[in-house]
């Protein structure tokens, strides 16, 4: 126990800046992700008994119904207190022992009656009594008391065989987990050195994830242009590039005015040219039509008429649309020309390359910055390796290394010793299991000769070798169990009360860890000190440590600083502070200065282009008024189908040169509209098209270059005034990012020493493998049924004695036996007067003359 305290103690001095396990922050930075190798242990610290556990369990119980009382607590602590006086407290003793007594004293009784008894025993057969006389009187019961006392031998004889069974199983595990014990030594001293060997190289590894750390860092202070100067774009975006792109689109609508405008004018010039031309043509035809009707045909009477009618209608031979009322658009085409001599599509441009170079400015002003973060970062390495140098541990795991080293080769002497010593013990088990082995074979073989040779015709003085034989056995196994079985009775009574007492008071108490318990009462070990194991590691006894928490916590696999509450010795917050590590960075990145005054979204240039787009007028073009008018028909009346009544009617006159003219004229007509009537449809749907296209954007233009205006300005001003706070925001965002892989890093090793530190597995295996395998498994646990078994066996030997003697006389072959009369005529008075007789004179062995007379006669 002390051996592994030691361990414990040393182990957490050494265990301030030793590491173990995975970490334990719940929230970790993309990439950084620290997992120590895994360390493999051998032993697994709990006993292995295999298929023999269950009489183990029997054993327990039976120690358990002997010794129904709880741990003697009090007492143990008065023993360590040096407080127990044994004229005083023996009640207590006795109390607790009364079970363990009464069976070593019953024990002590047989060694002492056993022997005597045989003497006994002896001496009475010597003088023919006890059943040593060879004369056996026939009784009518005879044979059911030879197979009573038969049957009743090789019940016992086979309850005895059990009891020399579970001796030689014990014996043999015993000696097979002794020769295991030096695996299971050089396995827990192995997981010893594998533990303070994987120490210094988890301290290198916590100290290597630095780099790491720092590496991740360095990359993001190189990747300043995306993350920080993205993040401020980002912020700005939903404020300038929605002024931008309704700036440019508006500089598309300029463009689309400008053709527009043009479109329509062109389309005026040329509407306005064509209406004359064909005014003309339309004059001419009626000046010729008229002529045409002045022919003579026209003065007869059914011509008249025709004729009369076609002079009607030459007034619907004109021009249907008056294009001089509608105004001109020559001074909104000069002036949407004049705005385009700004190209506001190239300041747009220049306002989204400003925009999107934000990134760029950003890593330019932030260059000296991000050197002087780098320079802190190296420094905190350094910091934190001088954290981890304040202690000399390579110094405390070589002294530990050492006494390792010392006690394994104590543990391995004295395994020696033991491994010699037990050669003898397995031969002193042997030779009593075989003792036993020989009595109940000598009982096996009396009762094998002595059923297989009797013979129920046969009389007492005449019975055969073979039964005669089975007899002498019988008796070979009395005489050797009188010799030996007070011997068996001292060893089983020896072992019995140290293997029993050894179970109740230390395997039980170990396993339910009512040992520990008491250990921790406070003031036990030390009348000054509360908690003994703070006030032995930190001279500070009234900090809550007990021997119970550290097996346990060990036991759970937790590190040393946990289990032995280390940061009583050394505090891991106060030496690895965030905040101290942090605040280098923090104070560099004060430093921060991103100036956006240089952007601009649009100068007075583009400014006052859309300024003067707003007062084009393009929104007060009557545009009504120019749809209806070219909404019209371009001539009073469709030519074509004028010219086709014209021929109908000419096809009502008689031949002659009218008829002839007026199809001509006809035909002119139709190519008069073929020619012109329909070019100039085509531009007058131009026309219609384009002045559409102006009217939808005039459509509340000047609220919407209003409203854009008063956006530009808005976003201008929100750059100039209010960037700086969108900037100080994304740059604690981007600072954190880089501040929150050291803390994720701090908090990792925090997490690591403070709960994965060195964890002490290997050295609760170790007194587990001491106390729980190796004292209470691999010897106590076989020892205690060595005793049960050979108890057993030889308890058992006492009723097998006596149906051993009674069943020897029903197989030995005597020499005298009771004669009976069988003849029919012999009286019942001489049948009386011979056994009256025989019963008087004690005639035995010889020839009754009161018999032989009676068969003379």
């Amino acid at each position: 126990m002390a051996l592994i305290l030691g361990c414990l103690l040393l182990l957490g001095l050494c265990g301030k800046t030793i590491s173990a396990g995975p970490p334990s922050s719940t929230q970790t930075p993309e990439g950084l992700h620290f997992d120590l190798p895994a360390v493999n242990y051998e032993t697994s610290g709990s006993p292995s008994t295999g298929s023999i556990t269950g009489l183990f369990r029997m054993v327990h119980t039976f120690l358990h119904v002997v010794q129904p009382h709880n741990f003697p607590e009090d007492t143990v602590r008065k023993i360590i207190q040096k407080k127990f006086d044994l004229m005083e407290d023996y009640k207590e003793v006795v109390f607790y022992e009364i079970g363990l007594i009464i069976c070593a004293v019953l024990g002590l009784l047989f060694v002492i009656l056993m022997p005597l008894v045989g003497c006994c025993f002896c001496m009475c057969r010597c003088c023919n009594h006890c059943g040593g006389e060879m004369h056996q009187r026939q009784k009518k019961n005879g044979p059911y008391l030879k197979r009573y006392f038969a049957i009743s031998l090789l019940v016992i004889c086979i309850l005895i065989s059990i009891g020399i069974i579970y001796g030689f199983v014990a014996n043999h595990h015993l000696r097979t987990k002794i020769r295991r014990t030096r695996k299971l030594a050089d396995s827990n001293f192995k997981d010893l050195r594998t533990f303070l060997n994987e120490t210094p190289a988890q301290i290198n590894y916590i100290l290597s994830q630095y780099n790491t750390t720092k590496e991740r860092a360095i990359l993001d202070l190189n990747n300043v242009k995306p993350l920080l100067g993205d993040g401020i774009r980002d912020q700005l975006r939903p404020k300038v590039i929605p002024v931008l792109d309704d700036i440019k689109a508006m500089a598309t609508a300029i463009r689309e005015t400008k053709e527009a405008l043009e479109k329509v004018n062109n389309t005026l010039e040329e509407l306005e040219s064509g209406f004359e031309h064909l005014n003309t043509s339309l004059s001419n035809i009626r000046t010729e039509l008229e002529n045409s009707l002045n022919d003579s045909t026209c003065s007869e009477q059914m011509v008249t008429a025709t004729c009369n009618d076609i002079r009607k209608s030459l007034g619907q031979l004109d021009i249907n649309i008056n294009l001089d009322q509608l105004p001109p658009v020559h001074d909104q085409l000069n002036s949407v020309n004049n705005i385009l001599r700004t190209n506001l599509t190239d300041l747009v441009e220049q306002g989204y390359k400003s925009f999107n170079d934000i990134p760029e400015m950003v890593q330019n002003q932030t260059k000296n910055i991000i050197s002087d973060v780098k320079s802190v970062l190296d420094s905190i390495g350094s910091k934190i390796s001088d954290v981890t140098n304040q202690f000399p541990i390579q110094d405390k795991l070589s002294d530990f290394k050492g006494y390792i080293n010392d006690t394994e080769k104590s543990v391995n002497q004295g395994l020696l010793t033991l491994e010699e010593y037990e050669s003898y013990r397995w031969l002193g088990c042997l030779a009593v299991c075989c003792l036993l082995t020989l009595i109940v074979i000598f009982y096996y073989l009396g009762l094998l000769c002595g059923t297989c040779g009797y013979d129920k015709n046969a009389t007492p003085t005449s019975r055969g070798c073979v039964s005669n034989t089975g007899g002498i056995f019988l008796m070979a196994g009395v005489g050797v169990s009188f010799l030996v079985c007070w011997i068996l009775m001292i060893i089983v009574a020896l072992t019995f009360f140290i293997g029993g007492n050894v179970q109740k008071l230390v395997c039980e108490p170990y396993e339910n860890r009512k040992l520990f318990q008491i250990l921790d009462t406070p003031y036990l070990l030390n009348e000054k000190w509360e908690y003994y194991v703070s006030g032995w590691m930190f001279q500070k006894p009234y900090i809550n440590l007990t021997f119970e928490k550290v097996y346990s916590d060990c036991k759970e696999n937790k590190g040393i600083y946990t289990s032995l509450q280390l940061e009583n010795l050394f505090n891991v917050s106060a030496h690895l502070n965030i905040q101290e590590y942090t605040q280098d960075i923090t104070n560099e990145f004060e430093h921060l200065n991103i100036n956006l005054d240089n952007i601009v979204l649009l100068d007075d240039a583009g400014k006052q282009s859309l300024e003067d787009f707003s007062t084009l007028g393009v929104e007060k073009i009557d545009y009504t008024a120019y749809l209806m008018e070219i909404g019209k028909n371009l001539t009073k009346v469709n030519l074509v189908s004028f010219a086709d009544n014209l021929l109908v009617t000419a096809s009502r006159l008689p031949p002659g040169a009218l008829k002839t003219s007026l199809d001509g004229h006809a035909q002119s007509i139709k190519r008069i509209h073929q020619r012109e009537v329909i070019p100039l449809e085509r531009s007058m749907s131009t026309l219609n098209q384009s002045l559409k296209v102006l009217q939808r954007i005039s459509n509340g233009l000047t609220e919407k270059l209003n409203k854009i205006i008063l956006s530009l300005d808005s976003a201008q001003k929100f750059i100039s005034n209010n960037a700086s706070s969108l900037i100080v925001e994304e740059s604690k965002t981007y600072v954190n990012t880089i501040i929150g892989y050291l803390e994720h890093y701090i908090q990792w090793v925090k997490d690591s020493i403070t709960h994965k530190i060195a964890a002490c597995k290997p050295v609760a295996t170790a007194l587990d493998s001491a106390v729980d395998v190796f004292l209470c498994s691999y010897i106590v646990d076989p020892l205690n049924l060595f005793w049960f078994g050979i108890g057993k066996a030889t308890v058992f030997l006492l009723p097998a004695i006596i149906f051993a003697v009674k069943l020897a006389k029903y197989y030995r072959r005597m020499d005298s036996e009771d004669v009976y009369d069988d003849v029919e005529f012999v009286s019942m008075n001489n049948m009386e007067n011979v056994n009256n007789s025989y019963h008087k004179d004690h005639l035995y062995g010889i020839h009754n003359p009161v018999m032989t007379s009676t068969m003379e006669h």
